[in-house]
């Protein structure tokens, strides 16, 4: 899927984010997220990355909650990390295919009024959504 802004400035991704939070046709935003591309922050800039491993990037909520933040766009990466100057272009729906812990969640634009959090069988979904 190519995320090409609408008329609106936003991209498609985006738009789908903005349904879910303001309780829109859900199914249908959450298949416009797994077909789209998203920017999986990289920590350390100076390793060599192999381009054909993802390494994900874990944090850790005050309440213990771990989650992996992923956005939509160059903006929404600064707004929330302006420290992150790296990012790998991911399918969102590959991250569903290797998720690796089902205590690990995926956050989408975290730091955005639109933000939302996905528990990993949400992530493990992905696939089939995108159908893949």
């Amino acid at each position: 899927m190519t995320d090409t802004p609408a008329s609106d400035g936003r991209l498609p991704s985006e738009a789908a984010l903005h349904e879910i939070a303001h309780g829109g046709d859900r199914q249908a935003a959450l298949t416009t997220l797994a077909q789209s591309e998203v920017l999986l922050p990289v920590a350390d800039e100076t390793a060599e990355a192999d381009p054909q491993v993802v390494q994900l990037p874990v944090y850790e909520q005050q309440d213990g909650t771990r989650l992996v933040p992923v956005f939509t766009s160059e903006t929404r990466l600064a707004a929330a990390m302006p420290d992150v100057h790296q990012y790998r272009n991911v399918p969102m729906s590959a991250l569903g295919g290797g998720w690796p812990s089902d205590d690990l969640w995926l956050a989408v634009d975290p730091g955005s009024p639109d933000a939302l959090n996905l528990p990993a069988d949400g992530v493990k979904s992905l696939p089939a959504l995108a159908g893949a």
